[in-house]
């Protein structure tokens, strides 16, 4: 299945933190859509990878994307190598994604950074023909996603762009309160972690909100790029 936009997240839940409400859009819009997790997040303080496996399932639906996968890589371990990259090679070529979404470039959590480095490397070696992979038996041709875009996480990252996500704001906190075991539950006897908090959960919403209030709209979520963006002229900047 060709796909519109390949999302990567280095946990479940970091998809749908970052950039949930565009997905929901793009997925609106008739766009083809599907996540890849690097991790199963067993390294997480609260729940297990078992539920999480099911949490992510759960979200995935809620946001209607087409397909979602695990690479199963260590949480906390895994690294920016040859080995990493053609598992991540294979994913970009067996889905052919124009546009790839991935971890914010710098964050609280190590992973983070780099799983973006790690993703953001794959694009660009994905398109090397004379990097050879094979998936299920059959070699796969080269593939270049044509833009990477970076969403924002824990920390408050200055974006290079933002999207307009009103109206879809109720989906993506849908989609990231399927992970009950990760978030703010008063009854929830396990330890409190940063993203465990009441803080925390509300900070998701106005978070959208002040970045809606920049570009006049009421809900907006922000990335930034690698390469600067190019319009055809001054109007598609409208």
């Amino acid at each position: 299945m060709k796909l519109d936009i390949l999302a990567f997240g280095a946990h479940p839940d970091d998809v749908e933190l970052g950039c949930g409400g565009t997905i929901a859009k793009e997925v609106s819009l008739g766009k083809k859509v599907g996540i890849v997790d690097l991790t199963r997040g067993e390294l997480g303080t609260r729940g297990s990878a078992e539920i999480r496996d099911k949490e992510a399932a759960a979200a995935a639906k809620i946001l209607g994307i087409e397909l979602r996968e695990n690479l199963k890589m260590r949480d906390g371990f895994f690294v920016n190598d040859e080995k990493h990259q053609l598992e991540i090679i294979k994913m970009i070529r067996k889905y052919q994604p124009e546009i790839v979404l991935c971890n914010a470039v710098d964050d609280r959590h190590i992973d983070h950074g780099k799983g973006s480095k790690l993703v953001s490397d794959a694009c660009f070696l994905s398109g090397l023909r004379k990097i050879e992979t094979e998936l299920d038996g059959e070699k796969q041709n080269a593939w270049r996603p044509k833009l990477v875009y970076h969403f924002i996480q824990w920390k408050n990252l200055e974006p290079d762009f933002v999207v307009d996500i009103t109206g879809f704001t109720d989906k993506k906190e849908a989609a990231i309160l399927a992970y009950s075991s990760q978030f703010y539950d008063p009854t929830n006897s396990e330890p409190v972690t940063p993203i465990a908090t009441k803080n925390f959960l509300e900070s998701i919403h106005y978070r959208s909100q002040d970045l809606g209030r920049l570009i006049g709209t009421d809900y907006a979520e922000g990335f930034t790029v690698e390469r600067y963006l190019a319009v055809n002229s001054l109007a598609d900047l409208i």
